[in-house]
């Protein structure tokens, strides 16, 4: 048996086989908080952006899922999550976007989810959030954090590269829209989130942008601006509006802080799941995955930030360089 390999030549099946194993030492070595080689990062990229831009802008996804919220490079509470929901490939998980910035990881969060994404493509699905983006990341974190463990940009460009190739939002079973942000006033069917061109960087305005930076807010009707500087708040109404435009039961996001882990809106037409508990290290909030059973009968599993003794935290003051 032999598979189609770069440039159209065919190379024996074993190769194939070999980039699995390597795959999973790689993604061992990233549960254990170890970032990967260079090299290594740039492959695990490339091969990422290859399965990302064959998805849809609303990627399909089948229940039973279960539904993730912000990480912020929260690594020791990525592997809390996974304790609470099952470990990958045991369990089918939705990520709606901000793997990176704030927390002390975002490497290794972002790449163990993409190499699990990689490893699993039909298992994990990754939604943009507005963090995945090469403004924003240069200004909370993720590139300072690969420039002092890489020692240059190289890791941080290919990343983004990826970013771009993500989806913007995905449905599960025909019921359940989830989305990083929001709603937009640009966009009022589904299908006018398909017809968008993502892969570039988000844009300052406009629907794709909306999607990653929009709010619920309970107390207006029809659209608000929005106090972030960039997308828009949205009543009970709009939300009503598009679930009904759209056959949909739930619209499920991320992006806003939930005190208790979750947070219901409109009634129960949107809810916010939250998934970085004790969030920047300092907020005191537990965290909440969202489980769909193949019903879609809904399950909040809640958890806590993982213990002190367990997570490594870096002094606040690292070693000068020419230490390290």
């Amino acid at each position: 048996f032999f598979w189609q390999g770069p440039r159209g030549r065919c190379r024996p099946a074993r190769r194939r086989m070999a980039g699995t194993s390597d795959l999973d030492r790689q993604i061992e070595q990233l549960r254990r908080c170890e970032y990967i080689k260079e090299a290594e990062v740039k492959a695990l990229c490339a091969k990422a952006r290859e399965i990302l831009v064959e998805e849809s802008n609303v990627q399909r996804v089948d229940a039973p899922v279960t539904i993730c919220g912000d990480i912020h490079g929260q690594f020791y509470d990525l592997k809390e999550l996974f304790k609470v929901g099952g470990d990958v490939p045991d369990a089918n998980y939705l990520f709606m976007g901000d793997f990176v910035d704030r927390g002390y990881y975002s490497v290794e969060t972002f790449l163990l989810l993409l190499a699990l994404k990689v490893r699993y493509p039909k298992r994990v699905t990754l939604i943009r959030g507005n963090h995945e983006s090469r403004q924003i990341t240069q200004v909370y974190g993720f590139y300072d954090e690969c420039l002092k463990k890489y020692g240059n940009t190289a890791v941080w460009r290919a990343c983004v590269d990826v970013f771009d190739c993500l989806c913007l939002s995905a449905v599960v079973d025909n019921s359940v829209l989830c989305v990083h942000g929001g709603l937009s006033p640009s966009l009022d069917t589904i299908d006018q989130i398909q017809d968008l061109h993502r892969v570039q960087e988000p844009p300052h305005e406009g629907p794709m942008c909306d999607l990653m930076w929009s709010d619920p807010d309970d107390d207006i009707q029809g659209w608000g601006i929005s106090a972030r500087g960039a997308g828009y708040v949205f009543g009970p109404d709009i939300a009503d509006q598009f679930l009904y435009a759209n056959h949909l039961e739930l619209i499920a996001r991320s992006h806003q802080l939930a005190m208790e882990g979750y947070k219901y809106f409109f009634g129960q037409l949107l809810v916010t799941v939250w998934s970085a508990p004790n969030y920047c290290y300092r907020c005191g909030n537990v965290a909440a995955i969202l489980e769909l059973d193949e019903h879609l009968n809904k399950n909040f599993k809640i958890f806590e930030a993982a213990p002190q003794d367990q997570r490594g935290v870096p002094a606040k003051k690292p070693a000068p360089d020419y230490f390290l």
